[in-house]
């Protein structure tokens, strides 16, 4: 169990969804298999452009609850400065 806040997107400059897991390659599997209904579905958002691991469960939920909280441009700021392209991690977290 590692827990992880990410960020998933549709496109560049697109839609942002935030989540929090306690796998994050299990729960992006989920998402670019459309398994998790609600927004991340409704959008396609299926592209993982940002993700921090934590100590534990309540810190990532704490950053999860922070982030939420954030500007639209806090956010795309904070994906662009790891990620200026915003392309999809999965290949460097799944294999």
């Amino acid at each position: 169990m590692q827990p992880c806040v990410y960020l998933l997107s549709n496109k560049k400059d697109g839609v942002i969804y935030i989540g929090v897991t306690s796998s994050v390659i299990q729960r992006v599997w989920q998402h670019k298999n459309h398994m998790v209904d609600g927004f991340s579905k409704k959008y396609n958002a299926s592209l993982l452009v940002y993700f921090e691991m934590h100590g534990s469960m309540l810190e990532a939920i704490t950053r999860e609850k922070q982030l939420k909280n954030w500007k639209r441009k806090w956010k795309v700021d904070l994906i662009e400065s790891n990620n200026p392209m915003w392309n999809d991690l999965w290949d460097s977290i799944s294999h």
